[in-house]
């Protein structure tokens, strides 16, 4: 897969879409071209399926991560680290910022916003038909207008990441196509690309405009 076009790359969506997980695979890729990556945890809310609980894949395949003061503790007032202006500078690279759900979870964007805007960036809008409260095209646009709101930045491009967990076929994803193409259009946003996790396509002949991702991203008792 290229390199984004801006070294920036926000991916901001529903608690529970699988920005996480996307966030992981679109690094370890550049990291696995050559290419130097940072991942920034910027979820100061959620304290589940978050990237810096991934801090030992990152670093093992020589990706930066930059986590929230605290993150992976039972302290629940997370705050982001001075070394998030680091993003700013060549070093860093490419640069993935995993931002937490809805509005609240994004909130801290918003202090980055102008930094941001000025450095350009691109953000990902990630959506997911089979969550709950964003199962309709109006509900997801309705909610990327919140998250908009709150960190005071505009996305670019929507990525259909729809899937049902370990349950998911090929079936399943080729199934919410029509969902992801009309949230597209209600957000005036284009359509990047829809995901399959890699079991749901082995063997299988991936459609157009389908990448296969890994599961990376797993239940507390799968790693227990």
């Amino acid at each position: 897969m290229a390199a984004p076009k801006s070294p920036i790359t926000i991916l901001c969506g529903h608690y529970g879409c699988g920005k996480t997980n996307l966030t992981l695979n679109l690094a370890l890729r550049q990291a696995r071209a050559g290419r130097p990556v940072t991942v920034v945890d910027m979820d100061i809310v959620n304290p589940y399926f978050r990237s810096s609980e991934y801090r030992p894949l990152l670093e093992k395949e020589g990706v930066r991560l930059i986590a929230p003061v605290f993150a992976g503790t039972t302290l629940d007032t997370p705050t982001l680290p001075p070394e998030i202006s680091s993003i700013f500078q060549k070093e860093a690279g490419q640069v993935f910022l995993d931002a937490g759900g809805d509005d609240a979870g994004v909130t801290a964007l918003g202090g980055l916003h102008a930094q941001l805007e000025a450095a350009g960036y691109t953000m990902l809008y990630v959506v997911n038909g089979y969550r709950a409260l964003s199962q309709t095209p109006e509900e997801a646009a309705r909610l990327l207008e919140e998250i908009q709101k709150a960190c005071r930045l505009k996305a670019t491009g929507l990525v259909n990441n729809s899937h049902l967990g370990l349950e998911t076929t090929l079936a399943d994803a080729a199934a919410s196509l029509p969902f992801a193409q009309k949230t597209a259009a209600l957000t005036g946003l284009p359509l990047l690309y829809s995901t399959l996790p890699d079991f749901a396509a082995a063997g299988a002949q991936i459609p157009q405009g389908f990448r296969p991702i890994q599961r990376l991203v797993k239940f507390a008792w799968e790693t227990a």
